[in-house]
């Protein structure tokens, strides 16, 4: 794969996956990908605990926070609330097909609206000076998506969004699961490159069913990002890959034990401050698939990880489960 400077490599915004401790951990593999944050809720952002739901380590820059909600006021309070973290973008979730979000009027089935979604966009627009980006499905239900993501994408550009990141399926809010639309409804890759060429000045991404940086470089002519979900977290040493091959540069660590390593004193700290070692240890479950003792590696993370008292001896044994012989930790 050539080089691609401009490019925007991003890992996907998941709830109960990606807080301040996953992000913090995927830095120490990648120093160039994009982050976000978990879903937050314009009313949570205005009215809950500010610094529990956007707090962030400064070294997660890139960073970006990504809101829901279907308000253009509470939108654009909560941007600039969240521009006041130092966030380096606000994204709108105009995606996201869980039965709490069509309650909340909001994600998925945004995509039946999208003049009030321009109007959320550019209500955000007028409040901060950041990126205010969308990301989106191709359409949702019965719609045909070929004039719902063009009218969905033309109000928002409109409005000032800057890029648009679009999951390439539908969303299927009558008769499928959360879980259930993130794999039944059939992939069109095909879509968001038509997108692209009726907007080349658009930026756009891709989003869906993409499993390594092969699946990235298959779109990256045409395209200016690509965003992994699962598979980043399920697998986070490719991203010890995205540096070197996207961007050209070295990896932050040569491997995913010398990362680890690196990452103690954040561990450390956290633990310090009363935190428990599954609070991070969980976003790491998914290194050394398919080694040998990886299987080991799991299991203590798994059972002596969750213990109140579990400290850094347990992450290094587990680290042991995996490495040759001569390569354990003296004790």
């Amino acid at each position: 794969m050539s080089k691609i400077q401009s490019f925007i490599f991003s890992v996907a915004p998941m709830m109960d996956w990606t807080d301040r401790h996953c992000r913090a951990f995927h830095r120490m593999l990648s120093g160039r990908a994009l982050l976000y944050t978990e879903m937050v809720t314009a009313p949570a952002v205005i009215h809950g605990d500010r610094e529990r739901l956007l707090g962030y380590s400064p070294a997660e820059h890139p960073v970006a926070v990504q809101l829901g909600g279907s308000d253009p006021d509470l939108l654009a309070c909560a941007a600039a609330i969240c521009a006041g973290f130092g966030y380096d973008e606000i994204n709108l979730n105009v995606g996201c097909p869980s039965d709490r979000v069509q309650g909340g009027n909001f994600g998925a089935c945004l995509m039946r609206e999208p003049e009030l979604v321009a109007r959320c966009v550019a209500a955000m627009k007028a409040e901060v000076a950041l990126p205010v980006t969308v990301k989106c499905r191709i359409g949702v239900d019965d719609q045909d998506p070929e004039p719902a993501l063009d009218a969905l994408a033309d109000a928002v550009v409109a409005a000032g969004a800057d890029a648009l990141i679009v999951h390439a399926r539908k969303a299927w809010l009558k008769g499928l699961s959360p879980r259930e639309n993130r794999d039944i409804p059939p992939l069109d890759y095909g879509r968001v490159h038509r997108l692209k060429a009726r907007l080349p000045h658009v930026p756009v991404s891709l989003n869906g069913g993409l499993m390594n940086l092969a699946d990235v470089a298959a779109h990256a002519t045409g395209l200016d990002g690509a965003m992994l979900g699962r598979a980043a977290y399920q697998n986070p040493e490719l991203l010890l890959e995205v540096d070197p091959v996207l961007y050209g540069v070295p990896a932050p660590y040569e491997d995913a034990f010398s990362a680890v390593a690196a990452f103690e004193p954040y561990i450390a700290a956290h633990l310090e401050q009363g935190g428990r070692l599954h609070d991070i240890t969980r976003h790491m479950l998914g290194l050394f698939g398919g080694r040998p003792g990886s299987r080991r590696f799991r299991r203590r993370l798994s059972t002596e990880g969750v213990q109140p008292q579990a400290g850094l001896d347990v992450l290094r044994a587990a680290l042991d489960d995996v490495r040759r012989p001569d390569q354990r930790a003296v004790a």
